[in-house]
């Protein structure tokens, strides 16, 4: 899929955390090589938060971030309100795979592979966290797409995707959970299947006006290098399915599953992303700071591809937006991009996003183990 970039101009770094506490000194991050829209700059938030991916951010300022190889997850303070952090602590340690963490009501939850974790009254002990609670211990254990993005919706119930345990396969029979999105009440009862049919989901977030879910997915592996595409879908109803394993992108039959049953029988995605992409975290834009046009759009973190030969070169490894007008989008185009060297070797990967009180935006880079603001 071609991709409209917007005019833009590589800016350079202007600011760097300052290191007290957990944070180290300033990493080498070459962040001149970043283009934005002009008008925009990036900064350093946080320099040594390694293998940062998503973040989850208390209403009095605490930013609680994950990681998914290191097994740590952390607590990162900008104590003097200046938007540069001043202090990473790290709370846990030894996780199966902490992707995910959420707040609510003064509590921490964490997903590991096969269980969701809180830690109750978390802010008032981040030098000495308190035994956490096991909200649920009943998810697969199976470690492929067993990484977890948890986020609370508006209807108060906790969403934890589980992602199929393959590139290409059906095991619902085993396990109706495997390729799908759940939620469940906070104390993990009610348990059920919201969204059917997505092969893993890693990011997903809910229309500020509307209410409604929507999430990315991350498409098969092994058929080539131009399909099929991430998609981005919207997902306002309970039990629509999006086709996985039998259909891809809304249009691609699976050449293994796809005689099952037909493409036309799925929720057909919102947008199809590029190939490979690995789509992960994505937000609405609900700040005042960046220009109109941006209110109220998703913003998404292309973690950047693996799956494709040399010749192809690699594709994501950039934040993208995608434009709605109602529940269409009617654009999907390059917001920030350069973690990506022209030889296809790459620096960084964008993870996760958060948007701050004043209108900014945070990043995580899980390669680079940094977190950047992006300021209008």
């Amino acid at each position: 899929m071609e991709v409209a970039v917007l005019r833009r101009f590589a800016v350079v770094a202007v600011g760097v955390a300052v290191a007290t506490g957990g944070v180290a000194g300033a990493q080498d991050i070459p962040l001149g090589k970043i283009t934005l829209p002009i008008g925009f700059s990036i900064e350093v938030y946080a320099p040594d938060v390694p293998n940062a991916r998503s973040m989850a951010r208390s209403p009095s300022g605490t930013l609680f971030v994950s990681t998914r190889q290191a097994g740590d997850v952390y607590a990162v303070l900008d104590r003097d309100q200046d938007y540069k952090a001043d202090d990473v602590i790290t709370i846990a340690t030894g996780l199966n795979m902490p992707n995910g963490v959420a707040f609510r009501d003064g509590a921490l939850y964490v997903a590991e592979v096969n269980r969701i974790l809180r830690y109750d009254g978390i802010e008032g002990r981040l030098q000495n966290p308190p035994e956490p609670v096991v909200v649920d211990e009943e998810f697969p254990t199976e470690r492929s797409h067993g990484w977890k993005f948890i986020r609370f919706g508006p209807d108060g119930k906790l969403y934890v995707p589980v992602g199929a345990p393959c590139n290409i396969c059906d095991r619902t029979d085993e396990d109706m959970r495997f390729g799908s999105i759940t939620r469940m009440n906070p104390d993990g009862s009610a348990q059920e299947v919201y969204a059917h049919g997505v092969r893993n989901s890693v990011g997903f977030d809910w229309h500020p006006e509307t209410g409604d879910l929507w999430f990315t997915s991350n498409g098969r592996d092994r058929l080539g290098d131009t399909s099929p595409g991430d998609t981005l879908n919207h997902a306002p109803d309970p039990d629509m399915h999006f086709g996985f394993p039998f259909c891809h992108q809304g249009d691609t039959p699976d050449p293994e599953f796809g005689e099952r049953r037909a493409c036309d029988e799925f929720s057909p995605p919102a947008q199809v992303l590029g190939p490979h992409v690995a789509s992960l975290g994505m937000r609405f834009y609900t700040g005042s700071m960046f220009p109109e046009r941006y209110r109220n759009q998703i913003f998404i973190a292309e973690h950047g591809s693996w799956n494709r030969t040399p010749e192809a070169g690699h594709t994501g490894y950039r934040i993208t937006v995608a434009t709605l007008d109602g529940n269409q989008v009617t654009d999907y185009s390059v917001f920030a991009e350069g973690w990506l060297d022209p030889d296809n070797s790459s620096w960084g990967r964008p993870t996760d996003l958060e948007v701050l009180p004043d209108g900014s935006l945070l990043v995580t880079d899980d390669g680079a183990g940094a977190i950047y603001r992006i300021t209008y």
